[in-house]
């Protein structure tokens, strides 16, 4: 029984601290239980405050009532005494103590509603003599009473509330009258201190009564006003509520939800103002949609249309590009523009179509495990001549361990060109560092260039369709504008993130990551998002910031052998251990560089204006970034046009 009841107790108690931790969130969330707990509180101080004015008030009224009725009663009680005194024969030799008594009794049987205490002296000479009803104690009498009453004239009265004794050994509240009676009775005069002593017991009880039923009508009256606030409250929370879900509802994709219109009042008005405004976007989503299907199959359409005109022109083209050496030299020239040029339309229309596959959603992921260490290698490979025109040295820093994910090759081959030629055509000349790495679920690859980087706000533009950082500079190798928006539509069918960093002078970085299974969501990567040698990791780690230094190597002689040392494969525990290093490519005999051992570390030192600039850092995906950059968020973007 005593355990069941423990049991009980325990769970009772766990139950009320849940409760209370949930307060504070409940309070956050609910504006029905703030409206509640509002109410209750100033109703509780209202039914308090006023509970004890009343209070107050009744208590004074009994007190009154009480004493105006023992003054009366005291009254006629002193001149009932004067008159025994006056009209009754006393014997002159009667002792004092025995007349004391005898008046006592006679005054005391008149009311049970008092008692009485006489002080009496029968002449000057002799003693005076207390005596009081049977249950009250003599000397219970208050010292200051007796001294009020003994310096005042007979016939005036005194009154104060006191605490009287008993004999019973008990106390009472009481209201005690007193006055002085004189009398002349056969030549004897006779001094009488008369008090009459009133308890408040049954006052008190009553207004304990009183009191008990304040208490019990403000409790009520908090109850009944909190049922009333809970019941107003929940009038207006409850459409509130409806709203709140229904627009959550039409969020998802649910655009027929409606409110229900109950009445004419001004919850009716706001139910009617959201379906008006749910009908107009529903029509106007559905406007967007439709246009947005049109403006896909128009893309579409026109692409494949151009394609049959485009063969005959191309087949044209090469006619006229292979007989080039026999027109003269105007016209050969305009055989060769007019070739590169329908190189690039052909490209244009080859993204445009992959632009329209992935609007449409009906872009396919043919995945495959792949070792992502061969793909890099084989984009660098194909892109070692435009680094040997670009003067660029393209350094690959995988481990020797497979980096093995399932991706689609194809896709994957097409992201990785794009970066690796961005990086090259941005680079100015200096060095292109591809990182590979891999983890438990993830395996990553890194672009860094040391280029011109980016400005503040642009890595946020980087990804979207026919961006230029710079729109008056001129594209001299290929370049739709659509590579980087292609590149970011396959990282996201994959699964995976494209995300981009970069810094005014400083260069950037592109790091795709993709999971080892397409099931698997991704949670980190293996790289870090911001390189070593940044100029805000270069600051932090040499402690200063008026001599800020980026690492960034020379450009490149253009008198280098054409082809050495632009495309090396390099174990990641090969390269130089020290944070923020970059090897510098030997230059040709007798230039500076070339006092320099092959590998040596090399760090230029930039204007402060140029690394004061933050990093301009974003990212495309869904999961954190590892606390490795400054900046962006989870859904990043990033790349060069």
């Amino acid at each position: 029984m005593g355990t069941g009841m423990g049991a009980r107790l325990r769970r009772a108690l766990r139950a009320a601290s849940h409760a209370l931790r949930d307060l504070p969130a409940r309070w956050r969330r609910s504006l029905q239980f703030r409206v509640v707990s509002v109410t209750m509180v100033l109703s509780l101080a209202v039914a308090v405050g006023l509970g004890y004015f009343i209070a107050q008030r009744v208590a004074d009224g009994i007190l009154r009532t009480r004493l105006d009725a023992a003054k009366e009663q005291a009254s006629v009680g002193f001149q009932s005494a004067v008159q025994d005194f006056n009209s009754k024969s006393l014997d002159p030799t009667i002792d004092t103590g025995v007349l004391a008594t005898n008046v006592v009794r006679s005054l005391c049987k008149s009311s049970t509603l008092f008692q009485v205490a006489v002080v009496l002296q029968k002449d000057a000479d002799t003693a005076a003599f207390p005596a009081a009803c049977a249950n009250l104690t003599n000397n219970t009498i208050p010292a200051d009473l007796q001294t009020k009453i003994a310096n005042v004239p007979a016939g005036q009265g005194w009154y104060e509330f006191a605490t009287v004794q008993y004999r019973q050994n008990t106390k009472a509240d009481a209201v005690v009258v007193g006055q002085r009676v004189t009398a002349n009775n056969s030549g004897t005069e006779f001094t009488a201190d008369i008090f009459y002593v009133f308890p408040l017991s049954q006052d008190e009880a009553n207004l304990h009564t009183v009191e008990l039923s304040l208490v019990l009508a403000g409790l009520l009256l908090v109850l009944a006003l909190v049922a009333i606030a809970w019941f107003v409250s929940r009038q207006v929370v409850t459409p509130v509520r409806m709203a709140a879900g229904i627009a959550e509802r039409l969020a998802a994709g649910r655009l027929e939800e409606r409110m229900r219109v109950r009445g004419e009042d001004d919850l009716a008005s706001l139910a009617n103002s959201f379906n008006k405004m749910a009908a107009n976007l529903q029509n106007q989503i559905r406007r967007l949609e439709e246009l947005s299907r049109v403006q896909r199959r128009f893309v579409s359409d026109v692409s494949h249309e151009l394609r049959t005109p485009l063969t005959t022109v191309r087949m044209a083209a090469d006619l006229i590009h292979e007989a080039r050496e026999t027109f003269d030299p105007v016209v050969s020239r305009s055989a060769e523009l007019l070739q590169n040029q329908l190189d690039r339309f052909e490209e244009l229309l080859a993204d445009l179509l992959e632009i329209s596959r992935f609007d449409a959603g009906a872009a396919i992921l043919d995945a495959e495990p792949v070792d992502l260490r061969a793909l890099v290698q084989r984009v660098v490979d194909s892109s070692a001549p435009l680094a040997d025109r670009k003067g660029s040295t393209v350094i690959v820093e995988a481990p020797e361990e497979p980096c093995v994910a399932e991706v689609d090759a194809r896709r994957i081959d097409r992201v990785l060109r794009n970066l690796v030629v961005n990086a090259i055509e941005h680079g100015e000349g200096r060095d292109v560092i591809i990182k590979v790495a891999a983890s438990d679920d993830a395996v990553a690859v890194a672009v860094r260039d040391h280029g011109v980087g980016l400005r503040p706000g642009e890595s946020s533009l980087v990804f979207n369709r026919f961006w230029r950082a710079d729109p008056a500079r001129a594209r001299t190798t290929g370049g739709t504008g659509l590579g980087l928006a292609i590149a970011l539509e396959d990282a996201r069918l994959h699964h995976g993130w494209l995300q981009a960093w970069g810094e005014p002078g400083g260069g950037s970085q592109f790091r795709l990551t993709v999971p080892r299974n397409t099931r698997v969501e991704l949670l980190r990567s293996p790289i870090p998002l911001e390189p070593e040698d940044s100029s805000h990791h270069l600051r932090q780690r040499r402690g200063s910031t008026t001599t800020p230094v980026q690492p960034q190597s020379q450009t490149a002689p253009q008198s280098q052998p054409q082809g050495s040392g632009h495309r090396t494969m390099l174990d990641q525990s090969a390269t130089s251990s020290r944070p923020g290093a970059v090897r510098a490519p030997a230059g040709p005999p007798g230039s500076p560089k070339a006092a320099s051992k092959p590998g040596q570390d090399t760090a230029a030192v930039v204007d402060r204006a140029t690394v004061s600039s933050p990093p301009s850092i974003t990212g495309f995906g869904e999961g954190d970034l590892r606390g490795d950059v400054n900046g962006g968020d989870g859904n990043g973007t990033g790349d060069q046009a």
